[in-house]
This record gives C-alpha cells, structure tokens and sequence, in this order.
C-alpha cells in the first residue's frame, strides 16, 4: 500500500512562509493499493488537490469512471472543509461512497448541511457524481483493503480507521485525547503491529497541561507511548496546531524521536509504503 498525505494541520488551515515545508492544509490522506484501490480518510482542505489528481488520471485514460471511497473519521469542520471542492463530486462519470460511524441518512444530512445556501452555491444533492452512504460495520473489505475501527476520545465523538493489505497495516488516529495514565487500550488494541500509526500531534505536551485538558487532541509524547505500547514498527505524527511553524515541528519530531526513533513528522506530499 502507497500511503499519502494531502493535509496535516488540524482546527483550520493555516498557509504561510512559516509554514511551507510541512503544509497548512487540513487532515486528508489517501491509501493506493498496487491492484489500483484507492481509499481516502477525511475530507480536509488537502482533499482540494487530491481530487484535481484523481480527474486528471481518468483524463489521461480516456476520461475513465472515477470511483473514490471516502471514510470519514467524524465530521467537524477541518475534516469536512474540503469537500465542497472535490473534482469528483461534480463530475457525472464519478461514484463517491461515503463511511462513517454514523447512520447513513445522518451522515448525508451532516454534509448536506455544509453544501447549501447561503454557504456554499450548489447542493450536494445536486452535485452530479453518483454518492452513496454507509455506516462502517466490523469485517468491512473494499478493494481487498480489510478495514477495522474503534471509537476515539473526543467531543463528539470520532473513530480510528486500520486499513490491511498485503501484511501491511495503516492506522490514522488523529483528533484523540490520551487518558490520564496509560494509553487508550481499544486504540493501543486496533495499532497493534502497525505499519504506520499515524497520531494526533496538536499540542506539546506543556500546551496540553496549560489549559488543554478535554480538548480532545494529544501530544507528541503520548503518540510515542502509544506506539512502544502496541508495538508499531512506525510513528507519524500528524494534525498539529495552526500555532506551529515549521520550526515548531522540527522541534516536536525531535523531541519524539528522543523517545521513540522511528517517528516521522508527515507533511504534504509524503508518500510512504
């Protein structure tokens, strides 16, 4: 499996000079098996270049169907932002099937509540693309991609995604808040032996302890707990804080590595197997 990333920050996008080399665009990354299945979890500002990719591949092949499996974590803002501006969504030869943890006509009315007036000019339901709605159930399997999931700690509620194939295994674990000893055992169980665990990275820990607490985001040194504890042979952290430059992350990769040393900080446009 190709793993990307088209967005890291988390709350809201956050471009600038300071922060060029890791990205402001919002949670959005896409799964790539060698059999050509294509997954993408959460539908940030990053989803924006992801879906301009997607229509220009099924240009170059004849203006082939296009068909994108969304699996959304939850639907706040940053995750969600994005949507409105996927290519695929306003094309008639596309098909979007949309997972989540909630029940179909609710997930359907929470995105149709962001794609209407006055917010945005057109209707999801009048977008032309084929879209579907399906609640995530456990022995999920779509393009050989086995799909598991378990409940995160955050307001509102959220979901953890692990994605298998080929002996590999991909969890994305962002917007989760650590329990106060310990790590999240459903969470600690789902990463077992991951791949890469992808971790909610939007606060330092002396962020989280100042004011923090119940916010429903972690650090940098829980993700490295978590990932010692369920054995992941990878750490990437991800989601931070519009507050952090780059210079900022450099700093918390470093720290983390200290700890745990095979972490990676994600950016946009990194590509892993």
């Amino acid at each position: 499996m190709e793993l990307e990333f088209w967005g890291v920050r988390g709350t809201m996008p956050s471009p600038g000079p300071e922060k060029v080399r890791y990205g402001g665009h919002t949670h959005c990354t896409s799964v790539r098996t060698a059999e050509g299945a294509t997954l993408v979890i959460d539908a940030g500002t990053g989803i924006k270049d992801l879906g301009t990719r997607l229509m220009t591949e099924a240009g170059a092949a004849g203006d082939a169907p296009v068909n994108v499996v969304l699996l959304l974590t939850h639907f706040h803002i940053d995750h969600i932002i994005g949507l409105p501006l996927f290519g695929p969504l306003f094309s008639p030869r596309a098909s979007i099937t949309f997972y989540s943890a909630a029940e179909p006509e609710a997930a359907e009315r929470y995105l149709g509540g962001l794609m209407t007036g006055p917010y945005f000019p057109v209707d999801l339901e009048a977008t032309p693309a084929a879209k579907r709605f399906k609640k995530v159930i456990p022995g999920l399997t779509i393009g050989g991609i086995q799909i598991s999931s378990c409940p995160l700690i955050h307001p509102q509620g959220n979901v953890a995604y692990r994605l298998e194939f080929g002996g590999q295994r991909i969890v994305s674990a962002t917007d989760t808040e650590h329990p106060v000893k310990g790590v999240d055992p459903k969470l600690a169980d789902l990463s077992a032996g991951a791949t890469h665990l992808i971790y909610d990275a939007t606060f330092t820990p002396e962020e989280y302890a100042a004011g923090r607490k119940g916010w429903g985001h972690s650090t940098w040194l829980a993700g490295t707990e978590l990932a010692a504890a369920a054995g992941a042979g990878h750490l990437v952290l991800s989601h931070y804080s519009p507050d952090h430059s780059d210079e900022r992350v450099d700093g918390i990769l470093a720290a983390a590595r200290a700890k745990f040393p095979q972490t990676s900080a994600a950016s946009q446009g990194l590509k892993l197997r």
